[in-house]
C-alpha cells in the first residue's frame, strides 16, 4: 500500500475510535448512535448537491450498505449490553478482518503478498489480545459472544458492499455523502420510539454533532482509500480503531495498561509496515 494510503486508513482509525468512545460515554448510547449517523446524514446533504449522485452502477450497493449497516450497529448494541465495549468492539472487528481477507480475494480477486497476510493477522493477534484484556477472569457470556460474531460478520459484509459501490460510484466524495444519507434514514425510522430525528441529535448535542462530523470524515477517508488500494489491508488498518480506543483510554480516562495491551499495541505497531510492503 502507499504511504498516503496507509495515513489516511490510520486517521479513519483514530476518528472512528474517538466517536465511538464518545458514543459509548454517553448514558444512552443507542440515541446517541442514532443522533450522530442523523448529523452525519445532515452533514452530507449539502455536499451531495454540490457534487451531485454517483454514478447508477453504485446506488445498489449504497441500498445494500444501509441494510446491512442497520443490523450491524443492532447487533453491536445487543453485545454491549451483554459483554462490554471492551470485549465487543475489538472482537467484532478481529472477526471483521478475518472475513474480509478471504472474501476479498474470492469475489474481488484480490491477492496480497506474504508481509501483507502477516500484517492482517497481525492485527487480528492484537484485537484478539485487547478483548483478553477486557475480559480478564470474568469470561463472556455466550449471548454476548454470540451478537459480537453477528456484528462482526456484518461489519465485514458492509465494508465489502462499501468497497465494491465506491469503486463503481467514479466519486468516493458523492458515494459516501450519499450512504451517509441512506444510513441516518434507516437509522431514524428503525429508533424512531426514542424520538424524531431532531430530538435524536438533540439528545446529547456536543456528542452527536461532533460525532458525526467525526464520523463521516472517518468513513470518507477509508471509502477514498478503497478506491484507490487493496480492500483487505486498508479494512485491517482501519480496525485499528480499537488500538486507538484502548489509547484515548490510557492516556485520557487514566485507565490500566497491562501487559497483554501493551503486546497488542506493539503487535498493531509492527503490522503497518507490514502492510505496507505487502
Amino acid at each position: 500500500m502507499d504511504g498516503v494510503l496507509v495515513a489516511a486508513a490510520l486517521a479513519s482509525a483514530f476518528l472512528h475510535a474517538a466517536w465511538n468512545a464518545a458514543v459509548k460515554a454517553t448514558p444512552r448510547p443507542a440515541e446517541a448512535m442514532a443522533g450522530q449517523m442523523i448529523m452525519a446524514a445532515v452533514v452530507s446533504v449539502p455536499i451531495l448537491a454540490w457534487t451531485g449522485l454517483p454514478d447508477a452502477a453504485s446506488l445498489k450497493w449504497v441500498a445494500l450498505s444501509s441494510t446491512v449497516n442497520a443490523f450491524a450497529v443492532a447487533t453491536m448494541l445487543r453485545a454491549y449490553d451483554a459483554a462490554g465495549y471492551g470485549v465487543v468492539y475489538p472482537v467484532g472487528r478481529a472477526v471483521s478482518v478475518m472475513i474480509v481477507l478471504p472474501m476479498a480475494a474470492l469475489l474481488l480477486g484480490e491477492r496480497m503478498g506474504p508481509a501483507a497476510i502477516a500484517g492482517v493477522a497481525m492485527i487480528a493477534s492484537s484485537l484478539a489480545l485487547l478483548a483478553a484484556s477486557a475480559c480478564g477472569e470474568r469470561g463472556i457470556p455466550a449471548r454476548g459472544l454470540a451478537w459480537t460474531i453477528a456484528s462482526g460478520i456484518c461489519i465485514a459484509l458492509y465494508v465489502l458492499c462499501d468497497a465494491q459501490g465506491v469503486r463503481a460510484a467514479q466519486s468516493a466524495l458523492a458515494y459516501g455523502c450519499l450512504a451517509s444519507i441512506a444510513n441516518g434514514a434507516v437509522m431514524a425510522w428503525r429508533q424512531r420510539h426514542l424520538g424524531n430525528p431532531v430530538q435524536l441529535v438533540a439528545s446529547f448535542p456536543v456528542v452527536t454533532v461532533a460525532s458525526g462530523f467525526a464520523s463521516m470524515a472517518s468513513y470518507l477517508l477509508i471509502l477514498w482509500v478503497w478506491d484507490q488500494g487493496p480492500i483487505a489491508p486498508a479494512a485491517a488498518l482501519r480496525d485499528t480503531s480499537a488500538v486507538f480506543a484502548l489509547l484515548i483510554a490510557v492516556f485520557w480516562l487514566k485507565e490500566p495498561f497491562d501487559r497483554l495491551r501493551v503486546a497488542a499495541v506493539l503487535l498493531a505497531a509492527a503490522a503497518v509496515p507490514l502492510l505496507r510492503l505487502g
